[in-house]
């Protein structure tokens, strides 16, 4: 189960990663994309990395008893998210129009590691093995 759980994050983070980053580097002009605040490929490890602890933590969490897995991912998705807010203020910060495509980036990185995350509780939590 943990083996295939992450292999589906891998493989879905890999695809996600590879389509945004080619639309990145052939819609947004190069110039703009100097005045990033944080890379594409940074992202995509941070909140990869991000998802492999919450994954690890819901399956350790999930020997243990599987009727707290859906707090636990609550709980570690909400300090999740206020780790996103504070990498998000420097690009929030920014108030000119040339980061407007960033921000959209980052909110797209983080929404999409957050169905991914979720989808793959959901198959933890149904998963009454």
């Amino acid at each position: 189960m943990a083996f295939k759980t992450f292999l589906h994050l891998f493989i879905i983070s890999i695809i996600a990663f590879v389509i945004n980053f080619f639309l990145v580097e052939n819609v947004v002009p190069k110039l703009e994309l100097k005045k990033w605040t944080y890379s594409i490929v940074y992202l995509y490890v941070l909140f990869f990395l991000f998802s492999v602890v919450i994954m690890s933590l819901l399956l350790f969490v999930r020997t243990k008893n599987l009727d707290n897995v859906g707090y636990t991912y609550l709980i570690v998705t909400s300090i999740k998210m206020g780790v996103a807010y504070f990498l998000l203020r420097p690009i929030l910060a920014t108030t000119t129009d040339d980061n407007a495509t960033e921000k959209i980036n980052f909110f797209i990185v983080f929404i999409w590691f957050l169905a991914i995350e979720t989808l793959l509780t959901i198959r933890i939590l149904n998963n009454k093995q």
